[in-house]
């Protein structure tokens, strides 16, 4: 295959995964007993949209699914057929099976061929009710357009692009075209002295149709559509019925015209389609074609790599900045003073610079909520139980890569919430509660972290049934322990107090790699639960996995970052604070509670300033509900930095998650809170 096509393959791929999943949301969202009419047609534009480009690209496999699901659809929409759990069953399995055929276009996996004949076979079954639907074969259409009194003859005139000249594009092309109608070849470009095609077909569809199915292979510049002057067109003379809801349309306009190229519309009706300004029915240049020219794209497809190598030429961009200003500190004060202001314009647009690049990572979190709904439809019938899940906050912005990232803990928890947290509907009824349990995915920002909420009403965790479960495993647990410290035991490798191993649940595995995961992304996770009411796990998440916002500390000659969203408060403690107890580490008494103190030196080893603790300051950290309060010579002040991977440059170092090169140029290690937490922590409990 060419350059150029290759580069439309992966166009394709990626409008087909979008047109997907928005189809996915728009089937879960249908109301059976009214279906919205707009609802409707967004699902039927998406098949039609993935229908045209599969048709286009010759990818017979994916015609044949969107064909099948296009007519039920069409039909539903015309109402001569009411739409049933049975059809979105289908349509939804209709989109797993499309999904694995274009997996296999893309060459990174294998579709099963039995599975769409399943699909097929039940979408032809649904439409037994009506007039039979079966895929498209060129003699029954060809069979159909001579005998349809509407249909009318075109006369085609191309030139193939250079690049796409080649028999198997051509027969893929010529297939199609026949598929529409009676299609008989006029002229053919000689072998030698080239040309251009020449075609005459007669069908009932439509200019737009055709000009469709040439899109991705004709010349623009070389291509003429003309109607026989003894047939009546079905739109004015001149003008052509565009449909904007497929990407063929927005690319093709942007192979005629790419400084025109119109972004695809979201969520229009069919009726608002617009009608191309008078173009003549001759011969289509690209200075006359006029598809929604008007219009200025508003988006543009940027490769990941592109946005990351930009993003870390703007972290060097704040070590560098960085490093001017700790220069400018040791300058003259006269010349100090001016360079002052000019360093702090500097800082503001480095600044700027940076929170503007940051937001071309950001994208809604709804990204990975979406997904979501299908996983709660299937497992609550798969279970036998009523859930509905509600998404809150879903157009909070985070990382793209964090995002990605947090997909498998997200959908974990919510099949955990499903499996152990809500009722079978008979059991949630004796309890007094609604026999439909509810989900809640919610996100919002907190100060510089966003925190995501899985939240259920079910029959929360068992305290009992944990420490029972603990002590059978030889975990170090006790009575006094509080709730947040049992319910942390469910993130234990192996762990488990499910009955019965299911493929659902029950094998202990799964909470533990949550935990494992958020703690990567530099977050942590937190439980809550009330017996009988449900349970709500919140996790923390930092904006971004490039720069964090930090506290510089000194621990003797070195230098370490604490991130600010693990610090709940720094102080200098009072000598009657500190308390000692025999073969366990000091703790200090903030405001009725006792926690433990880690000295920084002691843990890194690092020799100490050898000062009292009372002259230094300990900084109180928190992470998955725990906190513990760390000991450090003294405060040096707040910084932006950014963050460098110390195991790819160097190798794992236990309680640190990465480094940073400060304005000095001295290299700065920042902490990793959530494992200097859980580390003092476990070994409180083994003692």
């Amino acid at each position: 295959m060419s350059t150029d096509l290759t580069q439309f393959y992966q166009v394709f791929f990626e409008e087909t995964t979008e047109l997907l999943a928005e189809q996915e949301n728009l089937l879960l969202g249908l109301d059976l007993d009214a279906p919205d009419p707009e609802q409707l047609n967004a699902v039927f534009r998406a098949a039609h949209s993935i229908k045209g480009g599969a048709s286009a690209f010759g990818f017979t496999d994916m015609t044949d699914v969107t064909h099948l699901v296009e007519s039920l659809l069409d039909r539903v929409r015309a109402g001569e057929m009411k739409l049933t759990r049975l059809m979105v069953d289908a349509f939804l399995s209709a989109a797993d099976v499309l999904k694995a055929q274009l997996d296999g276009h893309r060459g990174v996996a294998s579709p099963d061929p039995a599975a769409a004949a399943v699909v097929c076979a039940t979408l032809g079954r649904l439409a037994e009710q009506g007039a039979r639907v079966v895929p498209p074969a060129a003699h029954a259409m060809q069979s159909a357009a001579a005998a349809d009194p509407g249909a009318r003859t075109f006369t085609i005139q191309f030139g193939l692009k250079s690049q796409s000249a080649n028999s198997a594009v051509l027969d893929n092309l010529l297939a199609d075209l026949g598929s529409r109608g009676q299609l008989d070849v006029v002229r053919r470009p000689h072998a030698t002295h080239g040309g251009e095609f020449v075609l005459r077909l007669t069908t009932s569809a439509q200019e737009a149709d055709i000009w469709e199915a040439l899109a991705f292979v004709v010349d623009p510049a070389a291509l003429a559509i003309e109607i026989d002057s003894d047939a009546e067109p079905k739109n004015a003379p001149g003008e052509l019925q565009v449909d904007d809801s497929g990407f063929l349309n927005s690319l093709f306009e942007t192979l005629v015209n790419p400084q025109h190229a119109p972004p695809r519309a979201e969520g229009r009706r069919e009726s608002d389609d617009p009608v191309v300004d008078s173009v003549p029915s001759g011969r289509r240049t690209s200075d006359k074609v006029a598809v929604s020219a008007s219009v200025d794209a508003t988006s543009i497809r940027v490769n990941i790599d592109k946005v990351d190598q930009l993003i870390n030429l703007v972290g060097e961009l704040v070590i560098t900045q960085a490093m001017l200003a700790q220069t400018t500190s040791t300058l003259d004060p006269a010349v100090r003073e001016v360079l002052a202001k000019r360093m702090g314009q500097l800082e503001r647009n480095t600044r700027d610079l940076q929170e503007a690049v940051m937001a071309i990572r950001m994208m809604p979190i709804n990204f990975v909520f979406s997904r979501f709904g299908r996983v709660a439809r299937d497992l609550a019938n798969k279970l036998g139980k009523e859930v509905e899940l509600k998404m809150v906050g879903e157009a909070t912005e985070l990382d793209k890569g964090l995002i990605e990232k947090i997909a498998d803990p997200l959908n974990h928890l919510v099949r955990n919430s499903l499996d152990h947290g809500i009722e079978l509907p008979a059991k949630r009824a004796a309890a007094g509660k609604p026999a439909q349990g509810t989900i809640t995915l919610r996100a919002f920002h907190r100060g510089g972290s966003v925190v995501v909420e899985v939240a259920d009403d079910g029959a929360g965790l068992n305290r009992e049934r944990i420490l029972e479960k603990a002590k059978e495993r030889g975990l170090p647990v006790h009575e006094a322990m509080s709730d947040g410290e049992v319910w942390q035991l469910i993130f234990e490798p192996g762990f488990s107090t499910a009955e019965i191993v299911t493929d659902v649940s029950g094998r202990g595995v799964g909470m533990d790699v949550v935990r494992r995961n958020i703690h990567s992304l530099n977050g942590s996770i937190d439980i809550q639960s009330t017996a009988g009411q449900g349970t709500q796990i919140s996790i923390r998440l930092p904006l971004t996995l490039a720069i964090l916002d930090g506290l510089s500390v000194a621990v003797g000659s070195q230098v370490y970052i604490v991130p600010l969203t693990g610090i709940v408060e720094c102080f200098q403690p009072r000598r009657e604070d500190i308390k000692a107890v025999s073969g366990a580490p000091k703790l200090v008494c903030v405001r009725g509670d006792y926690l433990p103190i880690v000295s920084l030196h002691e843990y890194f080893g690092v020799a100490s300033a050898s000062k009292p603790m009372e002259s230094g300051i300990l900084i109180i950290m928190e992470s998955d509900g725990v906190r513990k309060a760390a000991f450090v010579d003294g405060l040096l002040g707040q910084h932006q930095v950014v963050i460098k991977s110390l195991e790819s440059n160097y190798r794992r170092v236990d309680g640190i998650s990465g480094a940073t090169i400060m304005g000095d140029g001295r290299v700065a290690l920042i902490l990793d809170v959530s494992a200097l937490v859980r580390d003092t922590h476990e070994r409180r409990l083994a003692a």
